[in-house]
């Protein structure tokens, strides 16, 4: 198993002159698309959302779940009907008091198929919400959920003031501990210190500025020379040079953040089993996590990364057998290979080695890729969905449930978004893990999910990919986090 980085110790150095005290510059490669935490889908986004809303739970570094905007949650003995307290005295940006009736308007926005949110999926268990006091929300849903309060710890979930629902998507107005100041697209976003945030003494900083840098060898430089205090997601080519650098670290930790080649099972050639069988018989996992990640990574089959305890160990990873490969091209109508084009995004370097890999792996079994670069901002209206093959990646989320069910459910958001994928018996294992509160039946049941995807190929997920974040020495208090979001709260600068 290979070893994750956690965190590389910074050497001293000296210091750069301060731009602006208390403020800490965040950089970002793309550009943010969405202002509305229920539309965001990317991870600059997301970084956004956690500095500035609040959801009625959060997930902590360790993963685990904690009062956020609820305070505490009871359930019925049939786990049908949920109960959640609400923090008192918590206040929006604008002024007004946090009460329950935000809650409903928030996830009934969420729950409305025109809103266009992809967290809908996670909440199509709810069959009514209510608000029997201002401090108190009940859920009642049509199935058993032991894990209902993990849900609310998701990106897009965030709660939003009833009275400015209408307008989020160019004044948004959370709880969180930064306010939003201005939005400026393609160049930055400015966030202040919320006064009167309910975790006292927190925030520290004074502001944070989200510098949008699209070129990685800028984003790099604006680190080294002080310009940026923080780089999030440090390429991992990158992380070897700051292993013993006077003013900058790399900091790390293992994630279930995943990279993979999307097939369209609707489209020809991959709508044929067969063919995305070939391919996978072409690849070595184990490499792709060298070439891709630099090593900061682990093979897997599904989003379940091999670090949760419902992985499939049994399962193992195939070497590669391009003899298998050849025979199974033939059976699908391919025996002299074919020609295909896979779009890669080109600002995200580490998925564009990743395609170029699979380019060159799939070659021996006669699947010739041209890779194309297009534009990560054209993915969702040119590619995503459209495109017979293309490399993509998504992060982390709060649950095995959040993590697979909208991937590979035969209605999930994502799954109509990327694979479109249909299996009568994932559908059934899925929908029966929702209901299932045993742990041991939950992992025989994803045992079995991990099983059929291995077998049916809906697409290649590659690796369980590390996050390291580059820090300049003048930020203290700073620890990466497995959901990739950054804690920024208890931070404070030295300069």
């Amino acid at each position: 198993m290979r070893r994750f980085i956690l965190v590389l110790a910074a050497a001293a150095g000296l210091t750069t002159p301060a731009l602006a005290q208390g403020t800490i510059r965040v950089g970002v490669g793309t550009t943010l698309n969405q202002l509305d935490p229920a539309k965001t889908t990317i991870g600059d986004e997301y970084i956004y959302v956690h500095l500035v809303f609040n959801g009625l739970t959060r997930i902590d570094r360790d993963l685990t779940v904690k009062p956020d905007l609820a305070v505490s949650w009871t359930a019925s003995e049939d786990l049908k009907t949920w109960t959640f307290k609400l923090r008192d005295g918590v206040k929006f940006h604008h002024g007004k008091s946090f009460e329950a009736e935000d809650v409903l308007a928030t996830m009934n926005r969420i729950l409305d198929q025109a809103t266009g949110s992809r967290a809908r999926a996670n909440l199509t268990m709810i069959e009514k919400i209510e608000a029997p006091d201002p401090m108190t929300v009940r859920f009642t849903l049509n199935i058993p959920y032991a894990g209902f309060p993990d849900i609310f710890g998701e990106r897009q979930l965030r709660i939003l003031a009833k009275d400015r629902v209408d307008v989020v998507s160019r004044e948004p107005v959370g709880t969180g501990p930064f306010v939003f100041k201005s939005w400026a697209p393609g160049d930055r976003l400015e966030m202040a210190k919320n006064p009167s945030y309910f975790e006292q003494g927190l925030p520290k900083l004074d502001a944070v500025t989200m510098r949008i840098i699209p070129e990685a060898a800028a984003r790099l430089a604006a680190l080294e020379s002080g310009a940026i205090d923080i780089l999030w997601n440090l390429p991992y080519e990158a992380v070897d040079k700051f292993k013993n650098h006077p003013n900058v670290r790399a900091d790390g930790v293992a994630t279930a953040t995943w990279d993979g080649v999307i097939l369209n099972n609707e489209r020809p050639p991959f709508n044929d089993v067969r063919v995305r069988q070939a391919l996978a018989a072409t690849i070595n996992k184990d490499d792709l996590v060298q070439l891709a990640l630099f090593g900061q990574g682990e093979p897997t089959h599904s989003p379940i990364p091999p670090s949760h305890p419902y992985f499939n160990k049994t399962l193992g990873f195939k070497k590669p057998d391009i003899a298998r490969a050849k025979k199974l091209m033939s059976e699908s109508g391919h025996p002299n290979g074919f020609d295909v084009t896979m779009q890669v995004p080109q600002e995200r370097e580490q998925r564009v080695r990743l395609g170029v890999a699979v380019r060159d792996m799939a070659r021996a079994a006669g699947i010739r890729i041209n890779v194309e670069r297009v534009p990560f901002a054209s993915y969702a209206a040119q590619v995503a969905g459209k495109a017979p093959m293309y490399v993509d990646g998504y992060f982390a989320r709060p649950t095995i449930d959040t993590a697979v069910y909208p991937f590979y459910h035969s209605s999930g958001s994502w799954n109509r978004q990327l694979w479109l994928y249909t299996n009568k018996r994932v559908d059934e294992i899925l929908d029966t893990a929702r209901k299932t509160n045993e742990e041991d039946k939950r992992k025989l049941l994803f045992d079995d999910f991990q099983k059929l995807v291995d077998e049916t190929m809906p697409s290649l997920i590659a690796y369980a990919a590390a996050h390291v974040n580059g820090v300049r020495k003048e930020v203290e208090g700073f620890r990466s986090t497995p959901m990739q979001w950054l804690e920024l709260k208890e931070v404070t600068l030295k300069r």
